[in-house]
């Protein structure tokens, strides 16, 4: 609204923002990145990159990850976290229950590292090919973003799973992760937008309604 047709005291209308918030204050906690109880043998290491269009690195999203237990259960460990007495704040894991939640920050490089237990599928559906749920909150992002995590060594789950089996070969790549380094360590990238010059494609992303 022009200044002069403003009614008298009437507060300026703020300007639009479409670059926060920002989620390195509140949300991430210690021992976030840590959903594997821990010392456990069957730990496995998720890591890699955020990138935008682009292809630079985003160094202040955050991750969500969501699993199912060993069992197949979805409950979690509730009261896994443990609070400082006097602030309420949350210091971390006790280090022996397995939540099936985590959630990571990427460091200034566009990075994150999960060790979790292996993906596993709903005790409700045995057949079905396990994954990582995965919610992604970034600068820019007027809403999160949804989006899976696969594992190789599944193949058979893999084409007939209701998601995976409809979409393209190019596609249902952006969902996999790969081996990568040490046993056990797997490389999965974030791509918010696919390049225009093809080199990489945006990652699958998930509507629920």
């Amino acid at each position: 609204m022009p200044p002069a047709a403003r009614p008298p005291g009437a507060l300026p209308v703020t300007p639009a923002q479409t670059i926060g918030p920002f989620f390195g204050h509140a949300l991430p906690f210690p021992g976030g990145e840590r959903i594997a109880p821990a010392g456990h043998p069957d730990t496995v290491t998720v890591h890699g990159h955020v990138r935008d269009g682009a292809g630079a690195p985003v160094p202040d999203a955050l991750l969500e990850f969501w699993q199912a237990g060993p069992d197949g259960g979805l409950t979690g460990a509730p009261g896994s976290l443990r609070r400082d007495p006097v602030t309420g704040a949350v210091t971390g894991r006790n280090g022996v229950d397995f939540t099936g939640f985590g959630r990571v920050p990427t460091d200034a490089d566009g990075r994150y590292a999960l060790r979790t237990l292996p993906a596993t599928a709903p005790a409700a559906r045995p057949g079905a090919a396990p994954y990582l749920a995965v919610c992604v909150f970034a600068r820019g992002l007027l809403h999160h973003l949804f989006t899976r995590v696969y594992f190789p060594g599944h193949e058979t789950a893999h084409a007939a799973d209701p998601l995976l089996s409809r979409l393209p070969a190019d596609r249902a790549r952006t969902l996999l992760a790969r081996p990568d380094g040490p046993a056990r360590h797997y490389r999965f990238d974030i791509h918010l937008q696919g390049a225009e010059d093809g080199s990489h494609e945006e990652t699958v992303f998930l509507a629920f309604r």
